[in-house]
């Protein structure tokens, strides 16, 4: 069924995480259609939604600047919208207590559904290389970023011969007994931590692993979930009546409207230019 823009599915709560815009592998045309086909209470954006480690003041195309325009419409419509800090936005976190009428920037959120609490936090703390070997990190990143420009080339090919969609870097993860270990462990802090503070939901990102499941240990249980990205899953997180899904885009549910701009559509603008548009925009909804 294609997705119709003026009717949008009523969603209570949405958690949005690593989307890196300003980079190559951000899938900001694919998350547009998504937000456009959605209408949220509350949005939890959970790290890593602009990628400030790899930003580019040449390499900012209108898609990026069109998702960002959509949150700005979303908070002067009076949306909540919680923007949580990742290791790649980091910077924001000298902003951490900031709110403008429906919007805050914070480093965690606790939210209250029907009679349980979770726990929303990007989750880089848990990585021992960002706490310890930044510029490790930073390198991978862009190793990274490398092979989702590689993946996304393999994919043009593929979509050619009929295929479906590859995911090379997922292929690497399930396949290296070292990167399903650091995931593992990953959820099962998480999870172990939020047990011992009373959260029946602990919602996470970063790890880029989309999932919803239950961890136990002799404490108690909590439902670990995390949204997973927006530049090779597509996933994020809806819950609607206390009931978590989990959100795969599909191209086949929206109007193919690629063919529209061929090609990269750059702006050339430098980051002061891109600033002062966005705080007229931020300006606008302080006064509605």
């Amino acid at each position: 069924m294609i997705a119709n823009k003026t009717i949008k599915r009523e969603v209570d709560i949405v958690v949005i995480s690593d989307v890196h815009l300003g980079t190559f592998g951000c899938q900001a045309t694919e998350l547009l259609n998504y937000l456009q086909s959605i209408s949220p209470k509350t949005v939890v954006l959970n790290g890593d939604i602009i990628d400030i480690w790899q930003f580019k003041k040449r390499y900012w195309p209108k898609e990026h600047m069109r998702v960002i325009k959509h949150f700005i419409e979303w908070i002067g419509n009076d949306v909540t919208v919680y923007y949580v800090t990742g290791n790649h936005d980091e910077m924001l976190r000298k902003f951490v207590g900031f709110k403008m009428n429906s919007f805050q920037i914070v480093n965690k959120v606790v939210l209250t559904i029907g009679e349980k609490k979770a726990w929303f936090f990007h989750g880089d703390v848990f990585d021992v290389t960002m706490q310890h070997s930044k510029w490790l990190a930073k390198l991978g990143a862009i190793g990274y970023d490398i092979l989702i420009m590689i993946n996304s080339l393999v994919n043009r090919i593929s979509r050619f011969f009929g295929k479906g969609r590859i995911s090379l870097s997922k292929k690497i993860k399930d396949s290296v007994k070292s990167a399903v270990k650091f995931i593992n462990n990953f959820e099962e802090t998480a999870a172990d931590i939020a047990v011992e503070n009373g959260f029946d939901y602990v919602v996470c990102g970063h790890i880029h692993q989309p999932t919803i499941k239950t961890y136990s240990n002799s404490h108690g249980s909590v439902d670990y979930l995390n949204s997973g990205d927006w530049v090779e899953n597509l996933t994020a997180l809806e819950c609607v009546n206390s009931e978590w899904r989990i959100y795969k885009y599909d191209e086949d549910d929206f109007v193919d409207e690629s063919n529209q701009d061929q090609g990269i559509d750059v702006i050339e603008k430098s980051n002061k230019e891109l600033f002062n548009e966005l705080l007229a925009d931020f300006n606008l909804t302080r006064h509605i």
